[in-house]
């Protein structure tokens, strides 16, 4: 006969109030709650890892471009403001070599779309930016920013005139001010692409093309055809491409660090 527990009340594994039933430590929670927020935020409990750290960051813009309106709840959105400070760090931090650019978009603000535009084009490290699915609107010059371009066999781009929603003043001054937005956009695009100015208002304007509006849905081959995209391929190519465009900086020696 065991008299080891004699006087003492046995433990119950079921009752976690227990007090002599050891709880879950700290490590534990731990797990447990990283779990449950790769569940909710990608919906597999991990994702690949590498040995080593990337040299390659990854920024995707999808949804709707927000910029000084804050959108309704409902819409998937890309906020300009955390783009920003991601494009800062990117040029500062000394381990990434090299940004690649994922894009399926349906377009949104004009001059948030243009301030990404700028900071990327602006950016000293190789850039590579690939169209998935759609590069709408804004999106195009958001494309056409990086220093190399694809574009998926089956996306698409939608080049239409610059509009606004809302309250309108109706004074020729507000169409002077949507003129001199498009000319923006219109300017961008010509210069870090190599499609001509005819053309791409020739699609800008176009009719019959777009259902209840006035510009052009381009797919994939033809954006290629027209300049505006510098090559069809996936994210294999463009990694590719951007790790050739790495090297080839690093052999010139003015990679900055």
């Amino acid at each position: 006969m065991d008299f080891k527990n004699q006087g003492e009340p046995p433990l119950n594994p079921t009752n976690p109030s227990d007090p002599k039933q050891p709880g879950p430590s700290k490590d534990q929670d731990k797990t447990k709650s990283s779990l449950v927020d790769k569940i909710q935020q990608l919906g597999q409990t991990n994702v690949p890892a590498m040995d080593e750290q990337s040299n390659i960051h990854c920024l995707t813009i999808i949804g709707q471009i927000e910029g000084h309106m804050q959108l309704p709840p409902q819409n998937k959105t890309t906020k300009y403001e955390h783009l920003i400070p991601q494009i800062v760090a990117i040029e500062q931090n000394p381990k990434i070599e090299g940004l690649l650019l994922i894009l399926n978009t349906v377009g949104g603000d004009v001059e948030a779309g243009l301030a990404i535009s700028e900071m990327i084009a602006s950016l000293s490290k190789p850039t590579v930016s690939i169209v998935l699915g759609g590069g709408h609107s804004i999106g195009v010059p958001i494309a056409c920013s990086a220093k190399y371009s694809f574009i998926a066999e089956t996306a698409t781009m939608t080049i239409h005139p610059v509009r606004l929603t809302g309250l309108v003043i109706g004074v020729p001054q507000t169409f002077e001010y949507l003129d001199k937005m498009q000319e923006r956009v219109v300017s961008f695009v010509l210069k870090h692409s190599n499609i001509s100015e005819d053309k791409f208002k020739e699609l800008m304007f176009s009719k019959g093309n777009l259902t209840r509006d006035i510009g052009t849905n381009v797919i994939g081959d033809d954006a290629v055809a027209y300049g505006l995209i510098n090559e069809v391929g996936g994210v294999g190519q463009a990694i590719k491409k951007l790790n050739e465009l790495i090297e080839g900086q690093k052999q010139k020696g003015d990679y900055v660090q």
